[in-house]
Parts: structure tokens; C-alpha cells; sequence
């Protein structure tokens, strides 16, 4: 039976059309995860001069089902909280980084509406491996409190900070917290230098709570430089996006996916919204 396109659906699938892609538009049928992951974008990757209201009603036209804003961004927060409720665009939480003031963070998403704020655990690479890994720990454990009372959880990002860039250590840094209000921001691309997705994903298991999207090509990385590997596409390089959602279903995802990569106008997004649905299979 034929797949009948909503008209949300309908102009998303336009709008990717007008697109460069390596992946042509498909008809907007459901996929493994349809229901099940929700996609978003970073919101400093929207960067036509617009409104934030026009901004989120761009995500919101081509399919998008969120945004997730940093902490360090210049914006008005009553502005944003109105143009997500006008247009039906979820702030699903918040980004914190590398920032000690996890609890202002948490207030924050708590305002938005959100479930998460995402932070990163940085090297100390004149200091002390121990010390450090105690540090940030004890950083966290100081704001479970806050998450606990405002349902808020807190994630923890696999980023190139040489620390915790195996997802063993990753899972006894975040078993060591001892909360179910703190997990994992697992970045799909980030561990592709070291390893391999579906490896973290089998690891990290239900710690998981959000995805980030981006993509590694071990080719670039090798004749061109390390950062070079992020210089690729959704779908284009060395991410196994077919052992990824084998794994994600093995652990029953469900949740936020939200793209972590060069941003730009109406037609760049709608490109980042057809790569994540066809290597997600939403």
C-alpha cells in the first residue's frame, strides 16, 4: 500500500528536494525508528539572520522535531520559551559544555521544558589523570540534587578531550555517580577516531539518553589530519550506520538525535534533515 505523505511531511520532503544530497528524497514512510527517535539540530546551526521564531519554524517545516540551545549562546530565554510554544518546536535541553555551573544549566532546561543538559568532562593534561577524574566527578555529584528536583538529567558527552575516550571508562565514571539522573550523550562520530560506534553503544547500553549525529571518515583523518575526518557528511564516511541502529535496537532507543555539524540556511538543514532520516531510518 502506498505511503501517504502528511503535509508536514509533504513540505519537508519538498524543501530536501532543492538540496544537494548524496541521499534522494524518499516518501515518507516509517522507518525502524519512526516514533521512536526524535531528530533535532544544534540551534547556533540555523544561521540565516531570522528571528528565533522563524528560525524554529524552518526546523519545524522541514521535520525537524526539536533544538537543543548552549548555555553560551546570546538569546533572549523568555524570547525562545514563546517561539518554541507559538511554533510547536520543543527545546529538548540544553547544552553546558565543559561549564562548572551545572545547576544554572539545569534551571535553565527546567525553563525550556527540556529533559537534559549535556556536559563535557575535560582533560586536565598538566595535572593529575586521578585527580582530575575525581574533580569532575565531584563537579557532577554537586548538581544531582538539583537534577533530581527538577527531573532534569545530566549527560555526559564522549568528546576528543583525551579522557574517558573508551566507553568501559565511560561507564564506570557515570556507575561511579551512582544516580539514575546522570548518563550518557553519546556522540556517534566523536569515537570513530579511537573506535567504533557499535562497540560504545553495546558498552553504554540503557545509560544512554541522547544521541549526537555527526560523521568520521578515517580516510580524510589519515591523509589530510585528524579534524579533517569531520570534513564529510552524514552518511559518507566511516560511521557503520547499519551496526549503530542494530545496536540502538538491541537496547531499545528511544529518544533525541540531534545533529552536531556545519549548520547554514533553509536548504543546508533540509539536506541534514534527509541524511539523518535515511542513516537513521526514521
Amino acid at each position: 500500500m502506498p505511503c501517504q505523505l502528511t503535509r508536514r511531511q509533504a513540505l519537508a520532503v519538498a524543501a530536501t528536494a532543492g538540496a544537494t544530497s548524496a541521499f534522494p528524497p524518499r516518501q515518507a514512510c516509517a522507518g525502524q525508528f519512526t516514533g521512536k527517535i526524535k531528530k533535532a539540530v544544534k540551534y547556533h546551526m540555523v544561521t540565516d539572520d531570522l528571528s528565533i521564531r522563524d528560525k524554529f519554524k524552518i526546523l519545524k517545516d522541514l521535520g525537524f522535531d526539536g533544538v537543543e540551545p548552549r548555555t553560551r549562546d546570546k538569546f533572549d530565554r523568555a524570547e525562545m520559551l514563546k517561539a518554541s510554544e507559538a511554533v510547536g518546536l520543543p527545546i529538548h535541553g540544553v547544552i553546558n559544555s565543559s561549564a562548572p555551573d551545572i545547576k544554572s544549566a539545569i534551571e535553565l532546561a527546567k525553563y525550556f521544558g527540556g529533559t537534559s543538559v549535556l556536559v563535557v568532562v575535560p582533560t586536565d593534561a598538566k595535572g593529575s589523570y586521578l585527580a582530575n577524574y575525581k574533580v569532575r566527578q565531584d563537579i557532577i555529584r554537586r548538581a544531582i540534587p538539583d537534577a533530581e528536583k527538577h527531573g532534569i538529567k545530566i549527560l555526559i558527552e564522549n568528546v576528543w578531550a583525551s579522557f574517558l575516550n573508551e566507553p568501559l571508562s565511560m561507564a564506570r565514571f557515570v556507575d561511579e555517580l551512582d544516580s539514575p539522573m546522570v548518563g550518557v550523550y553519546f556522540d556517534i562520530g566523536n569515537n570513530i577516531r579511537w573506535g567504533y560506534a557499535g562497540h560504545w553503544i553495546e558498552v553504554l547500553g540503557k545509560r544512554i539518553g541522547k544521541l549526537d549525529v555527526k560523521e568520521y571518515d578515517r580516510k580524510l583523518q589519515n591523509n589530510e589530519g585528524l579534524r579533517a575526518g569531520f570534513n564529510t557528511e552524514i552518511g559518507e564516511g566511516s560511521v557503520d550506520w547499519k551496526r549503530v541502529r542494530e545496536e540502538l535496537k538491541k537496547i531499545d532507543y528511544s529518544g533525541w538525535a540531534t545533529a552536531e555539524v556545519k549548520g547554514g540556511g533553509r536548504e543546508r538543514l533540509a539536506d541534514i534533515a534527509s541524511r539523518m532520516n535515511n542513516v537513521l531510518d526514521l
